[in-house]
C-alpha cells in the first residue's frame, strides 16, 4: 500500500473521532488462535464508514490514527454447528454433545479511540452520513458498538515533519525505531472470498515530531507540529 502523493495545494477534510468501550480485531493470519490486533485494520474502518453511508462498494480514501486505554481477556462460549447439519442450532444453542459447546479465552481492547480523516469533495456527505448513519456503527464484531464523539472540518497540508503519534502509516513512510510492522487487511470483497493486504507501520507509544514521507498534517494553529496523516487508498 502506497500513500496518496501529497498535492501542492491544501486539502479540505472532515475529522471524525470515535470511541468504543470494548473492541476486538481478530488477526486472520493466525487461524484457530484468538490473537487480536492492537489497531483496527483499514478494512474494518471502511466497514464502519460503509455502515454510515449505506454503501457496499464505495472506495473510501481516508487517514486514521487509533489507540486503546488497555486490554484484557474474557471467556466466551461458542456453540459450533455441525457441518453435516446433524446438530442444528435452536435459539442460538446446539445440543450438549461432544464438541457441541466450547469455551475459549477472547482477548479484547478497552477504551478504543479512533480518529479518521476523510478528504475531498464529499466532506458534507460524510458528515451527514455519520450524524444519521444508515446502519448501526460498530468497530469490529457486531456487539462492539462505537460512538461518534466529534466531527470537525480541517485542512490537510503536505508535511515533511509531523507528530506520528498513533497514525497508521504505509511501510517506509517514516523511520521511527519503535514502530511495529503489521500486515493488515485493506479491503474485503462483498462475498468475503477475497481480501487485499498491505504492510503498515504503527506505534504503541506516540512518536514525533519526526521526518515523514508522503504525509499530510492538519494546518497548524501555532508553532507546534501537528498529527501526521497518511491518506490510504483501497
Amino acid at each position: 500500500m502506497s500513500p496518496t502523493p501529497p498535492p501542492h495545494e491544501p486539502v479540505p477534510a472532515l475529522r471524525a473521532r470515535f470511541y468504543a468501550p470494548v473492541a476486538s480485531f481478530r488477526d486472520p493470519l493466525f487461524p484457530g488462535i484468538t490473537r487480536i490486533l492492537p489497531v483496527p485494520p483499514p478494512s474494518t474502518v471502511r466497514g464502519l464508514l460503509a455502515a454510515a453511508t449505506g454503501s457496499y462498494t464505495e472506495p473510501f480514501v481516508f487517514g486514521m490514527a487509533a489507540w486503546s486505554e488497555g486490554h484484557g481477556i474474557d471467556t466466551e462460549t461458542y456453540h459450533p454447528i455441525a457441518v453435516n447439519g446433524s446438530n442444528p442450532a435452536v435459539g442460538g444453542r446446539v445440543r450438549a454433545v461432544k464438541g457441541g459447546t466450547t469455551a475459549k479465552d477472547r482477548p479484547f481492547l478497552a477504551g478504543v479511540h479512533l480518529t479518521v480523516w476523510l478528504p475531498g469533495p464529499d466532506v458534507d456527505r460524510f458528515a451527514r452520513a455519520l450524524r444519521r448513519p444508515r446502519h448501526g456503527l460498530r468497530l469490529g464484531r457486531s456487539q462492539d458498538l462505537v460512538h461518534l464523539t466529534e466531527l470537525a472540518p480541517v485542512v490537510l497540508q503536505p508535511a515533511r515533519t509531523a507528530v506520528v503519534g498513533h497514525a497508521l502509516a504505509p511501510a517506509g513512510s517514516h523511520d521511527v525505531p519503535s514502530a511495529h510492522t503489521h500486515r493488515l487487511a485493506d479491503t474485503v470483497s462483498t462475498d468475503r472470498l477475497t481480501t487485499s493486504w498491505s504492510q503498515y507501520l504503527w506505534c504503541d507509544d506516540p512518536a514525533g515530531p519526526v521526518p515523514v514521507r508522503g504525509a499530510y498534517h492538519e494546518a497548524p494553529t501555532g508553532s507546534e507540529d501537528t498529527q501526521a496523516v497518511w491518506l490510504l487508498t483501497p
